[in-house]
């Protein structure tokens, strides 16, 4: 079981670019997908998660922003980032979330770190200009 994140660059600041989570030895569909990322110096935080229904839930810093979608022929999951800000520089990983991408009250991701697993290797998103 193995996540790969790929498709990182560096994009201007209101730029745009995808990046890709690969899956092996498992079906993407079948479990929750969730994106995290890590700024220098700050703590790993919860981008999105897209479920096994296909229904997608974010966290507010990048609500209207961020788009996650998953191809199931090709068993990867995408994020699609738009209006990049400065702030959202950092390493993007992908993990399984066995609790199928939990929300709070206003539907926003609301995960436990103990029901994520299958971390894969980051891939850096640098916004500058």
């Amino acid at each position: 079981v193995q996540l790969q994140a790929s498709g990182g660059g560096l994009v201007q600041p209101g730029g745009s670019l995808r990046v890709s989570c690969a899956a092996s030895g498992f079906t993407l569909d079948v479990v929750g997908i969730g994106w995290f990322r890590q700024a220098p110096g700050k703590e790993r935080e919860g981008v999105g998660c897209i479920n096994t229904d296909g229904i997608t839930y974010y966290t507010d810093a990048v609500k209207g922003r961020f788009t996650i979608s998953r191809d199931n022929a090709k068993n990867t999951v995408y994020l699609e980032m738009n209006n990049l800000k400065f702030e959202d520089t950092a390493v993007y990983y992908c993990a399984r979330d066995l609790a199928n991408c939990p929300y709070d009250h206003s539907g926003s991701y609301y995960y436990n770190v103990k029901n994520l697993d299958a971390w894969g290797q980051g891939t850096q998103v640098t916004v500058s200009s």
